[in-house]
């Protein structure tokens, strides 16, 4: 039977990167154009989601990643039984239809909290390789709603359901946006992001890297790249010695993002799920360089796929030396017609229908 959506409250619980809360919002929006009330659970960390759709009640509560030595995770585990507490007293006072959690720690007390009061719990995935926290709670989960179709660690008790990895609107109204390759003599827009944790080595390498390109070629680079805020200085000082003024912008956090991979002729950077989700629905190739310290190796399943289709190339951080970088940009950027073959191959995986797909899970298990 079909729930009436004006007097019914959904509970979206994440964790506060970009990289779980980019996919709650683009699933917050639809359900708000369904009609539906909208919460959302997360941690200090969650400030952008409720700046960015203010009409959203955002609770924070207590949360830690279970990580270190042994007072530290006994620490991490009273702070998940704390803020558990704390959600469950939130689900009790507005009696949520379903909970769905983005994965991430600061997510559990909210998943937590929907098994103990016995409330539907959806759970979505961004990675091709099931998180910890969500794998804790996963045997609970009415369904499970995945952003590849084939998700390692899965429990083989649980519904799935691919819907792939939901991104903004910005994202999405790219996809109208064809790639176009550069000229043969044009300038070539190269745009590298480092993620939430990690963007001192594409600072060290990237700069190093281009400076071993023969100068016609790097003539005609026009660079946007973030840099940590500590880093910015010495890494502008790096460009400025290459006689590069004028062609790079550097700064932590580009907040016209979309417009920066719409112009894209090359990407560079982690492979977080909602990287490779943005930068697939766009279908802009990529070079993909996994984080070395993810637990589950993630970031190099969710660039496989990519990878696999001819959309991306991976290069471990092990090998992604200036030397290495500059021979793959060399053979890459030189040779238009394989740059655009990339973008299609990458295209061809972007999903745009996922926050819809991804409501209609939530409202089946209402």
């Amino acid at each position: 039977m079909k729930i009436s959506a004006t007097s019914a409250s959904i509970f979206l619980a994440a964790g506060g990167t970009g990289g779980h809360l980019f996919p709650a919002e683009a699933l917050a929006r639809e359900l708000l154009t369904r009609g539906y009330t909208v919460h959302l659970i997360t941690d200090s960390r969650g400030k952008a989601f409720g700046d960015s759709l203010p009409e959203i009640p955002v609770h924070r509560v207590s949360a830690s990643t279970p990580t270190g030595g042994v007072i530290t995770k006994l620490r991490a585990v009273l702070s998940l039984a704390k803020g558990t507490r704390e959600a469950l007293a939130l689900l009790k006072e507005h009696k949520p239809r379903v909970v769905v959690a983005f994965g991430g720690y600061p997510s559990f007390p909210g998943a937590a909290a929907a098994i103990l009061s016995k409330t539907p719990l959806v759970l979505h995935d961004q990675n091709a390789v099931l998180g910890r926290a969500n794998r804790v709670v996963a045997r609970y989960a009415k369904v499970i709603a995945k952003s590849f179709d084939n998700v390692i660690g899965l429990p083989p008790s649980r519904k799935s359901i691919t819907t792939g990895n939901p991104v903004r609107p910005a994202i999405t109204a790219l996809r109208d946006r064809l790639y176009q390759p550069p000229d043969s003599h044009g300038p070539i827009h190269l745009l590298i992001t480092g993620g939430s944790q990690g963007a001192r080595v594409f600072s060290t390498v990237v700069p190093a890297a281009i400076g071993l390109l023969d100068p016609a070629l790097r003539s005609r680079l026009v660079i946007s790249q973030q840099a940590r805020a500590e880093d910015k200085e010495a890494v502008a000082k790096l460009y400025t010695d290459l006689g590069m003024e004028g062609q790079v912008e550097l700064q932590p956090f580009f907040t016209d993002m979309p417009e920066r991979i719409a112009k894209a002729h090359l990407c560079i950077g982690r492979a977080g799920g909602s990287t490779v989700a943005e930068w697939s629905a766009a279908g802009r190739p990529a070079i993909y360089v996994p984080l070395p310290i993810a637990i589950l190796d993630e970031q190099t399943w969710n660039a496989r796929a990519v990878e696999r289709v001819g959309g991306a190339w991976i290069m471990p951080q092990e090998e992604f030396t200036p030397q290495a970088l500059a021979g793959q940009l060399k053979r890459i950027l030189t040779d238009p017609a394989s740059l655009e073959v990339a973008a299609k191959a990458a295209y061809s995986q972007g999903r745009i229908d996922a926050a819809a797909r991804l409501a209609q899970v939530v409202e089946d298990a209402a």
